[in-house]
């Protein structure tokens, strides 16, 4: 993922602080609060702000570098996300999210909330729940 070269593309200024975000996010292995990115960012960039991280995280999902994860309770977390269109499945044991190809998979399904609810569908999200495969093994 080339984010530097996407920031650019859009008119968006490669700042400080969207590397410091995006450098934290880069390594993490499951999805992050905005409050955990800005405590894991801070040490990168120290007058870096949480109001600074929302609008951040606001910019990068806008451009398409991220994804929101949503999670019990209400909390969005963020991941990186692929080129393309995907949905995310997460792991209700360890937290992991992992993207998975999804282009026309939901054609027929639209079809038919258009077809009885008279909406004009314009998009979707999809994320889905479960467990990964290490914590389905017994221990």
């Amino acid at each position: 993922m080339d984010w530097e070269r996407t920031l650019a593309r859009a008119g968006r200024r490669l700042t400080a602080s969207r590397r410091a975000v995006m450098q934290v996010l880069l390594e993490a292995a499951v999805p992050l609060s905005p409050q955990a990115i800005y405590e894991r960012a801070r040490p990168l960039h120290p007058p870096l702000g949480l109001v600074t991280v929302y609008r951040t995280l606001d910019v990068l999902v806008e451009l398409g570098l991220l994804r929101r994860v949503h999670r019990d309770g209400g909390c969005h977390g963020y991941v990186l996300a692929s080129p393309g269109h995907s949905h995310t499945i997460l792991c209700r044991g360890c937290g992991q999210a992992v993207e998975f190809p999804g282009g026309e998979d939901l054609d027929g399904l639209v079809a038919q909330v258009q077809q009885a609810t008279g909406f004009r569908v314009e998009g979707h999200l999809l994320q889905l729940v479960g467990l990964c495969p290490a914590c389905r093994s017994p221990r």
